[in-house]
C-alpha cells in the first residue's frame, strides 16, 4: 500500500531541523521520501495533516506494562487479568503516541507472550522488547514478582531461564528501591559478582541487560560488571559518568516515577514508606540528571509506567521534566527518539524520520520545539505506515 502525508511540519532529530509543509511518501510501511511538495503517486492514499507536527514515534525504554499505575498497594489478580489490563496499556500507549516500548519486567512471562502476539500483528500495541522477570536477591527489591538468586551460580541460571523463556533483556536490581517495603533505594543488593554472571550470560547470548540501581555503590557494582544501561541512577558521580561515556553506558533516567508519588503522595493511597523515601531521594535525582547531561552521558527516555499514578497515557510528560532540568525541547525529543533507538539497537531502522525506515510516526497539533508540552496532545499515531490511532 503506498500512502503520502501532507502538509506537516516534520522534525528531523539527526539533522535538528524542521521542514516546513513537508511530505512523507510511504510504501509497504517504510518511508520512501521526505521532501516538499512531493509527487502523488497514482492510487496512493492521501492523508492531509493540515500544519500538525509530525515526528519519529516516541520510544518509552522502561515500562510495566502489566501494571496498573494505581497507589503502588500489591494486588492479588489472575494472570489472565493481568494480561487483560496489560492490553489496554499497550493500547493507550500506542495511542499517546508511543510506537515502541521497553518492558522492565512482568509477571509470568506475560510481556514475552504479548510481545508474541505483537509480532503476528494480534493486538494493538506498539512494537516492543522484554525481559521477563527481574533478578533480585532473596528478598530484594522486586522479589514480589521477579526471580530470586543467591550467589554467581544461581544468577547465572536465572539469566538462563529469562533468555530460554524469550527475553530480549536481562534486568537485574543492583540496588533496594521506593516500591519494596523494608528495602532501602542507597542499599546495594546483588554483588558485582552475582551481576557479573548474570550480565556475562546474557552477553554470550547476544542479550543486552539493564539495572535497577538507585545507590553508588550498587551502580558503580553494575557499570564494573559490564551492564549495558542504568535505570534510576540516583546519586552517580563523576566517576559513573567517565565510565559510562567510555563504555557507551545509557541512561533512562525515568524522573516521571518519584514526580508522580510527590505530586499525589499519601492522600491518593500511596502507602507513606513510599512517599517518604521519594522525599529523600527525588532532589539527588533530578541533580544527578541534570549533571549527567552537563557531563554528555547518553540518556534515553524512560517513564516505569505502572508505577504510582504514572500513567501510560504520559510518556511524553518525561520530556516536559527533561526540559525542566535543562534539556532543550529538541534533546528530550531525542531521547525519546533517536537515542532510544540506539540503546534498543534498532537504530538503522527505527527513531528517525529518514527514507528506508519503517514509517512509525506520531502527529502532534502543536510543534513541541516551541512548547514541549505539546507532545501530551497526539492527533494521530502511524505504525507500520497504517493510522493505528486518530483523534
Amino acid at each position: 500500500m503506498t500512502t503520502i502525508f501532507t502538509h506537516a511540519n516534520i522534525i528531523d532529530v539527526i539533522g535538528e531541523t524542521v521542514l516546513k509543509d513537508g511530505s512523507i511518501l510511504v510504501e509497504s510501511g517504510i518511508i520512501k521520501e521526505i521532501g516538499s511538495a512531493l509527487s502523488v503517486p497514482e492510487g496512493a492514499k492521501v492523508v492531509d495533516l493540515g500544519g500538525k507536527t509530525l515526528l519519529p514515534g516516541l520510544f518509552n525504554c522502561h515500562v510495566h506494562m502489566c501494571s496498573d499505575a494505581g497507589t503502588g498497594v500489591r494486588e492479588t489478580i489472575s494472570d489472565a487479568a493481568v494480561t487483560i489490563r496489560a492490553l489496554k496499556n499497550l493500547k493507550t500507549l500506542v495511542e499517546s503516541g508511543v510506537t515502541y516500548v521497553r518492558d522492565a519486567g512482568a509477571p509470568h512471562y506475560i510481556d514475552v507472550d504479548l510481545h508474541n502476539a505483537q509480532l503476528k500483528g494480534s493486538i494493538l500495541a506498539p512494537e516492543m522488547q522484554t525481559s521477563g522477570r527481574c533478578i533480585c536477591m532473596t528478598g530484594g527489591h522486586g522479589h514480589d514478582s521477579g526471580r530470586e538468586a543467591d550467589g554467581p551460580d544461581d544468577c547465572r541460571k536465572a539469566a538462563r531461564e529469562q533468555l530460554k523463556a524469550g527475553a530480549n533483556w536481562i534486568k537485574v536490581m543492583a540496588t533496594g528501591g521506593v516500591m519494596t517495603k523494608g528495602v532501602e533505594p542507597g542499599s546495594p543488593q546483588l554483588t558485582e559478582d552475582e551481576l557479573r554472571a548474570a550480565i556475562e550470560e546474557a552477553h554470550k547470548a547476544g542479550a543486552k541487560t539493564f539495572t535497577h540501581a538507585q545507590g553508588m555503590e550498587g551502580i558503580k557494582n553494575a557499570l564494573r560488571a559490564g551492564i549495558d544501561s542504568i535505570e534510576h541512577g540516583f546519586f552517580m558521580d563523576d566517576w559513573c559518568f567517565d565510565f559510562m561515556k567510555e563504555h557507551n553506558v545509557f541512561f533512562v533516567p525515568t524522573l516521571a516515577a518519584p514526580y508522580w508519588i510527590k505530586e499525589y503522595g499519601t492522600d491518593a493511597g500511596i502507602p507513606d514508606y513510599m512517599v517518604k523515601k521519594v522525599e529523600r531521594t527525588i532532589d539527588a535525582h533530578q541533580d544527578t540528571f541534570r549533571r549527567a547531561h552537563k557531563a554528555g552521558v547518553k540518556i534515553a527516555l524512560g517513564t516505569d509506567a505502572g508505577t504510582p499514578f504514572n500513567k501510560y497515557d504520559k510518556t511524553a510528560f518525561e520530556c516536559v521534566l527533561m526540559v525542566e532540568n535543562g534539556m532543550t525541547p529538541m534533546e528530550a525529543i531525542q531521547c525519546g527518539t533517536i537515542n532510544a533507538a540506539e540503546l534498543l539497537e534498532v537504530k538503522d531502522t527505527h527513531g528517525s524520520i529518514t527514507a528506508g525506515k519503517k514509517a512509525n510516526f506520531a502527529v502532534f497539533e502543536k510543534n513541541p520545539l516551541d512548547d514541549i508540552h505539546a507532545l501530551l496532545d497526539c492527533a494521530m499515531t502511524v505504525l507500520d505506515g497504517e493510522i493505528v490511532f486518530e483523534k
